[in-house]
């Protein structure tokens, strides 16, 4: 068997036993055996669980699969010692008896009150320790896409009465009423529209916000679109649906030629109704718009293209990260034009806001904010 098949269905056992090691992992770890060698399988070890492992929970699987496709009978030691540690600390979660070392849980409650203190933290007052801690806790989210009624109908044990599934039972039971057929709408995800500012005054925020798109995008590819503004529109929808996060950044930035520059979101706005929004990316979707509002543009423009938006899509939210300091007034030339035409103005400073963003999206905009929804109506008067 030649010896790159042979590590490729390695790879492919690790792939079929749950893990998620694609192609560019593959890839790497060809390239590491390449520099190690394959004479010391210890060198092979590291060099799989260095490039094909992305997750904790992968190590178990890992060292598994190892096992068996290698006849690997024991483990190397330090990574035997790491499952050990790491079945220690799992034992001090799952253990009520107090038989678990006080350390340890000393060590679990700290963990866990970080989190919790690094979920309420502005964004742009973090240390690069701590935006590593968010980036592990971004990836761990599960952000399910709104919802919205289906043309079709399905079977269901309650609902109105469907006729034609009636008739047929019907006849199949020689004309007699056994059961009757019910049915009910059906339900499809609801297009997400994400536009992210990335001009200057949101850098320290852009880096959270694209890998915040890079879950929702990954979580339902065919129903997201992600757009960048400053002094123009980039689409980086394709990029973000890489599944591996660093990856897809560094995609995205490749693709964006105006990280931190100026703001034009008069500009971009109309660009992206144009091209995107008019031909039905914006029709019936829940729009989010990450913007501080410094508008160096034509602020009359801006409010115009708002309230185009507002017409097309189901609901328009902005998400503004100093809405989430205290004493914080929308006096911003940019928010005062559009303030008229969204939904809600929220906080989008901190993963706790993000999360509180997400259920805005999934309420219609309905949820206790600065702004309540506005009907139909009310946005044609205005």
């Amino acid at each position: 068997m030649d010896t790159a098949a042979g590590l490729v269905g390695f790879a492919r056992s690790l792939r079929h036993s749950g893990m998620t090691c694609g192609p560019a992992r593959v890839e790497a770890f060809l390239a590491a055996t390449e520099h190690t060698g394959l004479r010391e399988r210890s060198a092979v070890y590291w060099a799989g669980r260095l490039t094909l492992c992305s997750d904790p929970e992968d190590l178990p699987r890992y060292d598994a699969a190892f096992a068996a496709w290698f006849g690997e009978t024991e483990l190397p030691r330090q990574a035997a010692a790491a499952q050990t540690r790491r079945r220690s600390r799992v034992a001090a979660l799952g253990s009520g008896d107090g038989s678990a070392d006080e350390g340890e849980q000393e060590a679990l409650k700290v963990a866990a009150s970080t989190d919790e203190v690094l979920r309420h933290r502005d964004l742009a007052d973090l240390g690069e320790a701590e935006r590593e801690h968010l980036r592990r806790m971004l990836a761990r989210l599960r952000p399910d896409p709104p919802v919205r009624p289906a043309v079709r109908r399905h079977r269901s044990r309650r609902g109105p009465l469907d006729p034609r599934a009636t008739l047929r039972q019907m006849l199949r039971a020689g004309g007699e009423p056994l059961r009757l057929a019910r049915h009910r709408k059906a339900q499809r995800p609801r297009r997400v529209v994400l536009l992210i500012d990335v001009s200057g005054s949101m850098g320290p925020y852009a880096d959270a916000l694209l890998r915040f798109a890079h879950v929702v995008v990954r979580r339902s590819p065919a129903g997201t679109e992600v757009f960048t503004l400053g002094t123009r529109l980039t689409r980086v929808s394709r990029q973000l649906r890489q599944r591996d996060p660093e990856h897809a950044l560094r995609a995205a930035s490749k693709a964006v030629p105006d990280f931190s520059g100026g703001t034009r979101l008069g500009e971009t706005l109309r660009a992206f109704l144009d091209r995107w929004g008019q031909r039905g990316v914006a029709r019936g979707a829940a729009v989010v718009l990450f913007s501080d509002g410094w508008e160096r543009g034509d602020v009359r423009l801006l409010g115009e293209q708002v309230h185009r938006l507002r017409r097309l899509a189901r609901t328009v939210v902005w998400a503004n990260p100093h809405a989430g300091h205290a004493g914080y007034e929308p006096v911003q030339s940019g928010i005062v034009a559009a303030l008229p035409h969204v939904d809600a103005l929220v906080a989008g400073h901190s993963l706790e806001s993000l999360r509180r963003v997400w259920a805005r999206v999934h309420s219609g905009g309905s949820a206790d904010g600065v702004l309540p929804r506005r009907s139909r109506a009310e946005v044609r008067h205005a």
